[in-house]
């Protein structure tokens, strides 16, 4: 066994989270990703995490077999088999390994597709229909409307929350979104929208021009029930989104 080199002795530029950081995981070999998920302690023979992680591809590798086919489906018993690989490190391996299997497979086409208020409401029920406190939300879309995902961006009182126009639209530039719907609640159940409802929705109108990123509605959720500003207001008629 070579691989007695501890973490500590290794330069900060060839430190597999230095690395990550500086030049992104997919540049890492794939027993620098072992290492991370393992840690910097000391593995069998007193190796350290990189060492580790060469070694368990070594073994997975026995009689000609590719590792990472290997690692797709084994079990914590057989990762376990390996020296130096107890129960934790066995069961951090997999949880990466399953990870990566489900955000392989949630691919985009496989997306909801938001097409009404109704849908956009049911895919923040869970975030705003029965809270307590006002909350504002927005659901990222991507060029054909299918759903990103949905983000709270605040939380209020029990009747008044704050939604910064630069917030919104920081997150919908993070997350790559090209469309977006936002949506808040209302506790009391009442879907009226207020003088504030109705200047923020303006505000994020013009905001949306400017940006080329389409605001497709405003939606106010409660009690199980939603209103769609774009279908009861001339909002949309003032400003335009190009959709």
């Amino acid at each position: 066994m070579t691989y007695c080199l501890r973490i500590a002795d290794i330069p900060l530029s060839e430190r597999p989270r230095e690395r990550l950081m500086a030049q992104g995981a997919k540049n890492l070999a794939t027993a620098e990703l072992i290492a991370i998920l393992l840690g910097t302690g000391q593995g069998h023979g007193k190796l350290s995490a990189v060492g580790l992680g060469q070694y368990i591809l070594q073994e997975l590798s026995q009689h000609q077999r590719d590792p990472l086919e290997m690692l797709r489906d084994i079990s914590v018993q057989e990762l376990m088999k390996i020296p130096g690989v107890g129960l934790a490190k066995a069961a951090t391996i997999l949880a990466a390994v399953e990870l990566g299997k489900r955000a392989f497979q949630s691919r985009p086409g496989d997306r909801t597709t938001i097409d009404s208020p109704a849908a956009a409401a049911a895919a923040l029920s869970h975030d705003l229909m029965w809270q307590v406190q006002e909350r504002f939300a927005v659901v990222l879309l991507d060029v054909k409307n299918r759903l990103i995902g949905t983000q709270v961006i605040t939380i209020g009182t029990a009747t008044e929350t704050l939604a910064p126009p630069r917030e919104i639209f920081r997150e919908v530039l993070r997350q790559g979104a090209t469309r977006l719907i936002i949506a808040h609640n209302h506790p009391s159940g009442s879907l009226e929208p207020s003088e504030e409802d109705i200047n923020l929705t303006r505000q994020l109108l013009i905001g949306a021009q400017y940006l080329s990123i389409p605001l497709l509605d405003h939606l106010i959720l409660g009690h199980g029930e939603h209103l769609s500003l774009r279908q009861t207001t001339s909002l949309w008629d003032e400003y335009p989104q190009g959709d």
